[in-house]
């Protein structure tokens, strides 16, 4: 309940960022340039770094379920 609570939290606070920075910005990244919203680069980074999370805790959760399967037998 409590995380649930803090990534309500964390979500509106990114959203309210978001749309208070909405001027386009310039980006370079290795050979790719282009301009976009501000708001949009935060939202596609914090959707991102959410996504990675989600998969990392996946995986360190999927080991440690083998670890126990392991050690039960």
């Amino acid at each position: 309940m409590i995380a649930t609570i803090l990534v309500f939290i964390v979500v509106i606070v990114v959203v309210l960022f978001s749309v208070q920075n909405a001027t386009p910005v310039a980006i370079s990244f290795l050979f790719w340039k282009f301009e976009a919203s501000l708001a949009i680069i935060i939202l596609l980074t914090v959707l991102s770094s959410v996504i990675i999370t989600i998969i990392a805790v996946s995986s360190w959760s999927m080991k440690r379920s083998l670890n126990r399967k392991k050690k039960s037998s």
